[in-house]
């Protein structure tokens, strides 16, 4: 499941035969009708810093940080889109996703893609039965306290993605990291990063629908405040091969994210919403898993992006590449923006833990696929927590 165009969502890029799946853009241009302030920090002022050989890249592109804090992130011409691992630069723009602008980045279109996705790989199982999705029980912060939403600018609009709250080894119990897909954060082949990545735990915590959340108070969807992504790190694949159908970058279709408030608070993300998952890295074969459930904000019809929802189903394989990791399948009928939402199994030691994340999935929803967590994911997930150490 996937963002709009560069990186199209599930259900978001016509004619195409695959499709990861995530989100499409708001009614207006890049930016909208929201007026932000300009009282912004730059990424890591309470942390990293940016490197001087960044910042001369950055002038090289033309790219003045407080001129991109005042409006000129719109502008995405190509030559200027930053895509390199090491690119990555994300100011803090107070008050830029306000409500209405969150609840508008959710408004995918549907695509026309192939079903049988990878059944001439030899180690595809079969389509999966379609598992309806079911609406998590509210308050949110209650059933499930990891979860919420990654939003995000892309050159087609704003866009939203799901993610998952996820405890840092180098900071026991206060965790700023968050798991997602790797197309929530970077366009792949044919782009560069997003601009203006933030996360919002436990977002429209009441499970309110769309309609209810107009005009509504920041607090209602937001009760645990806006988090910006100081630092995002995904595969070298998904930078050199992802696509708008996922491409040879699927298997490796994930990224981490380390976020600081976007108004100063001594507690970590995960001491703030009270929870946070392991993620497992050497979870068990396909075959071997009981049963997966995967948690996501869908978007697309028939539903309207403000809720939670989740599907529990026994994990098939899906091999788009017989070169490339296998992933997990499962059957499930959530919709564009469930992509980089947390798929949760018993770990190692038997508790919950993350395993996966929404990658890919057929126009019509009736399964979605996430990739298998491998040295690639733990490289990714460990450099991101040193950086913070």
């Amino acid at each position: 499941m996937r963002p709009n165009r560069p990186v199209t969502a599930i259900l978001c890029a016509a004619t195409l035969a695959l499709t990861a799946a995530a989100c499409g853009p708001g009614d207006g241009e890049a930016g909208g009708d929201a007026k932000p302030t300009v009282a912004a920090s730059l990424p890591g002022q309470d942390g990293i810093k940016i490197p001087d050989q960044l910042k001369d890249k950055l002038k090289e592109h033309g790219i003045d940080l407080e001129k991109w804090k005042g409006g000129e992130w719109k502008n995405w011409k190509k030559e200027d889109w930053l895509r390199e691992a090491g690119d990555y630069i994300n100011p803090v723009i107070e008050g830029l996703w306000d409500p209405d602008r969150m609840r508008d980045a959710e408004q995918p279109q549907r695509p026309a893609v192939d079903p049988d996705a990878g059944k001439d790989q030899g180690v595809t199982d079969p389509t999966p039965a379609p598992v309806a999705a079911k609406q998590a029980a509210p308050p949110y912060h209650t059933s499930v306290p990891a979860s919420g939403k990654v939003f995000f600018d892309g050159p087609e609009g704003s866009m939203v993605c799901s993610a998952t709250v996820v405890k840092d080894p180098a900071h026991p119990g206060k965790s700023n990291m968050v798991w997602t897909a790797g197309h929530c954060v970077h366009a792949g082949k044919a782009g560069g990063w997003y601009r203006n990545i933030a996360f919002v735990p436990s977002y429209n915590n009441a499970g309110k629908p769309a309609a209810q959340l107009k005009g509504a108070p920041r607090e209602t969807v937001a009760p645990f405040g806006v988090w910006w992504s100081d630092w995002a790190q995904t595969s070298d694949q998904w930078i050199a091969s992802g696509g708008p159908t996922g491409g040879a970058g699927a298997p490796y279709d994930f990224a981490v994210l380390h976020v600081m408030p976007e108004k100063g608070s001594t507690k970590s993300l995960e001491e703030t919403v009270g929870s946070a998952l392991p993620v497992e890295f050497n979870a068990q074969a396909v075959p071997k898993v009981a049963s997966i459930t995967a948690t996501g904000y869908p978007a697309a019809a028939p539903f309207d992006g403000q809720r939670a929802f989740q599907c529990t189903d026994r994990p098939g394989r899906l091999s788009l590449n017989a070169n490339d990791p296998v992933m997990y399948r499962i059957g499930c009928t959530m919709t564009g923006g469930s992509s980089g939402g947390g798929w949760v199994s018993a770990g190692s030691d038997g508790k919950p833990a993350l395993v996966s994340n929404t990658s890919i999935g057929p126009a019509k929803a009736g399964w979605l696929a996430g990739p298998r967590l491998g040295p690639e994911a733990k490289g990714i997930f460990d450099a991101v927590s040193r950086k913070f150490k």
